[in-house]
C-alpha cells in the first residue's frame, strides 16, 4: 500500500479545529479528535488508521508504532519530535513529519520576553509590587545596548531571536555545526568556535533539537569559561543545559539569571531550580498562543493533504530524501530504480557489499539518496519486511547490502547506474518509460522498455525455437536485444510455457510500473 494511501487519521493531542477541518475537507479523510487518550487506549485504536497527529502530550513509542500496522505517517504539530520514538518510525516505514516554522514565531517571542525579564528582572519586581511593597533599589537592573547575546543554533528561531535583539543594539555572535557562517552574517550573527563564545557572551540562549551531543551543552565546563554574571535562557529543550551544573553557577554567582520555560523533567519535582530567586521559570509556553497553535495545526493538516494528493512531501524529518519523491519529475526515475534494482537481484540473487547507485546529468545531481532508496526496494524484492522507501536502506544493511548513492561529471546524459557483484546495470528514460540502456560496457542498439514482459539470457538464445514457443502460446515477440553476452526479449501476454527452451531458469519479477512482470531467464 502507499505511503500517501492515509484514509483515517487520529488526532490524539488538543488542536485547533482547522487541522480536522483541512483534513476532510482537502484531503477527504475521515478524523477522530481524541485528546487526552491514555497510553493503553491509544495502543488499542491505534490500529485502525492510517496517520496519527500529536503535539507534545502523546508519546509516540516503539509499541504504538508497532501496534499501528496501518500507520504510513506520524504527524507532529511542532518542531520537536522528540516525544516520537523516530529511529523505530523509520524501521516501519512511517514517515515522521513536523510544522519546522509554526511556532517560530512564538517561541523566538518569548525568549526576546525572557531576555528583556531578566535584564530588568520584571516577574520578580511585579511580584513585589503584588505583596505591598515597594523596592525600587532591590531590582536595580541592566541596559541590553551593548550587551553580546550568544545564539546556540541558528535555525528558524535562533534567526528570529537574532533580528529582534538586535534592535536592541545588542551584539549577536553564535555557533550552528551545520548552517553555514555565510548565511548567519546574512542576519547578523558572526558565527565562532563554541570557545569562543562562553568568554564573550553576557547572555547565551539555546535553540538546538535535544541531541546525545546536545545534551548538557551548557555545563560546568562551559559556565566556568563564561563571563561572572552571565544569563542563559532555554525555550527548546530540557537537557541542554545541564540543570544541576546551572543551580551551582546560580549559587556561587557564576550565572546570573537564567529564564527557562523546558525542563528534564516536566513538571519538575525538584523544585529547586523553578523556586530559586533568580531563575524565571514558565511552564513550557514556547508555542502556547493562538497564532502558534492554529498555525502549527493548519500546517500539518495541509502537509498530510500534499501528501495524500501526492502534491509534496514537507517536513519529513525521517525521510528529507522523500521531499522529491513526489515530484512528476522524480517518480518515473523512482520507478527505473526499483526496476533496476529487481533486475540486479534476480541476476545475482545473493549480491551482498557495496551497491553504488550513480546519477549523471544534471538533472539527477540531487537525486542520489531517493534513487539509492528505490534501488534498494527492488533489491529486496522477496523480503518478508514491509519496505518502502522510508526504510528500504535500513533494511538492506540488515542483509549486508550498503546503498552508496554519488554523482559523476563523466557524462553529460542523463542516466542511472547500478553496481554491485561485478555487474553494472544502465538505465534511462524513453520519454517517460524506465528503459534499460546497456549492461556493464555493453549498450543495446535502442533502449529495453522495462514497462512489460521481458525474457533476458546470458547465453545463446535459439530465436527459432523461442519464436514457437511464444506463437503456440499466442504470444508475440515485440523486440529483441541483444549486447555483450546477453539477450533480452519483450514479449505480450499470455506468458508461454517456457519450460522447452533448454536449461534456462525461470523467475518471475513483478515491476510496479504497469503492472507487467519481468522474467529473467539463465543458464
Amino acid at each position: 500500500m502507499a505511503l500517501s494511501d492515509v484514509r483515517r487519521v487520529l488526532i490524539s493531542d488538543s488542536l485547533a479545529s482547522a487541522c480536522a477541518d483541512i483534513l476532510r475537507s482537502q484531503g477527504d479523510i475521515e478524523v477522530t479528535e481524541a485528546p487526552g487518550l491514555s497510553p493503553q487506549d491509544l495502543l488499542s485504536r491505534i490500529k485502525d488508521y492510517d496517520g496519527l497527529i500529536v503535539r507534545s502530550a502523546t508519546k509516540v513509542t516503539s509499541d504504538v508504532l508497532t501496534a499501528g500496522t496501518r500507520l504510513k505517517v506520524v504527524g507532529r504539530a511542532g518542531t520537536g519530535v522528540d516525544n516520537v520514538d523516530v529511529d523505530a518510525a523509520t524501521k516501519k516505514g512511517v514517515i515522521v513529519m513536523n510544522t519546522p516554522t509554526g511556532n517560530s514565531i512564538s517561541a523566538a517571542e518569548l525568549t526576546c520576553g525572557l531576555i528583556l525579564s531578566l535584564s530588568r528582572q520584571i516577574p520578580q519586581a511585579a511580584s513585589s509590587m503584588k505583596q505591598g511593597k515597594w523596592d525600587r533599589k532591590k531590582y536595580m537592573g541592566s541596559e541590553l545596548h551593548g550587551k553580546t547575546l550568544g545564539i546556540l543554533g541558528l535555525g528558524r528561531i535562533g534567526k528570529e531571536v537574532a533580528i529582534r535583539m538586535q534592535s536592541f543594539q545588542m551584539k549577536t555572535i553564535g555557533y550552528d555545526p551545520i548552517i553555514p557562517p555565510e548565511v548567519t552574517a546574512e542576519f547578523g550573527v558572526q558565527q565562532l568556535p563554541l570557545e569562543e563564545i562562553w568568554e564573550q557572551c553576557d547572555y547565551i540562549t539555546v535553540h538546538t533539537p535535544l541531541l546525545p551531543s546536545t545534551t548538557g551543552l551548557i555545563n560546568d565546563a562551559a559556565f566556568s569559561k563564561c563571563k561572572r554574571g552571565v544569563q542563559v535562557i532555554n525555550c527548546a529543550r530540557g537537557g541542554i543545559i545541564d540543570e544541576a551544573a546551572l543551580l551551582r553557577a546560580l549559587e556561587s554567582g557564576q550565572c546570573g539569571g537564567a529564564g527557562l520555560d523546558v525542563f528534564t523533567e516536566e513538571p519538575p519535582r525538584d523544585r529547586a531550580l523553578t523556586d530559586h530567586p533568580l531563575v524565571i521559570g514558565l511552564p513550557h509556553l514556547g508555542a502556547s498562543t493562538h497564532e502558534a497553535q492554529n498555525r502549527c495545526g493548519e500546517e500539518i493538516a495541509l502537509q498530510i493533504v500534499d501528501l495524500v494528493k501526492e502534491r509534496a512531501l514537507v517536513g519529513a524529518v525521517n525521510a528529507p530524501a522523500l521531499t522529491k519523491a513526489f515530484s512528476p519529475e522524480t517518480q518515473p526515475w523512482i520507478r527505473l530504480g526499483e526496476a533496476l534494482g529487481r533486475l540486479l537481484h534476480t541476476v545475482l540473487p545473493e549480491v551482498r557489499g557495496e551497491i553504488q547507485v550513480t546519477t549523471t546529468g544534471g538533472a539527477l545531481k540531487n537525486s542520489g539518496s531517493i534513487l539509492g532508496s528505490a534501488v534498494a526496494i527492488g533489491l529486496l524484492q522477496n523480503t518478508d519486511k514491509k519496505v518502502n522507501l522510508v526504510n528500504s536502506c535500513f533494511f538492506a544493511k540488515d542483509v549486508g547490502i550498503q546503498v552508496t548513492p554519488r554523482y559523476s561529471l563523466d557524462s553529460a546524459e542523463i542516466r542511472l547506474e547500478v553496481s554491485g557483484g561485478g555487474l553494472t546495470l544502465i538505465g534511462g528514460l524513453s520519454g517517460a518509460t524506465p528503459s534499460l540502456i546497456g549492461i556493464g560496457a555493453f549498450h543495446f542498439r535502442s533502449p529495453v522498455s522495462l514497462d512489460g514482459t521481458l525474457l533476458l539470457w546470458t547465453a545463446e538464445t535459439n530465436l527459432t525455437k523461442l519464436l514457437e514457443v511464444l506463437a503456440a502460446a499466442g504470444s508475440q515477440l515485440q523486440t529483441f536485444h541483444v549486447t555483450g553476452g546477453y539477450s533480452v526479449a519483450e514479449i505480450s501476454a499470455p506468458l508461454p510455457d517456457l519450460s522447452s527452451l533448454g536449461s534456462c531458469l525461470q523467475v518471475t519479477l513483478g515491476l510496479p510500473i504497469s503492472n507487467g512482470s519481468l522474467h529473467l531467464r539463465s543458464p
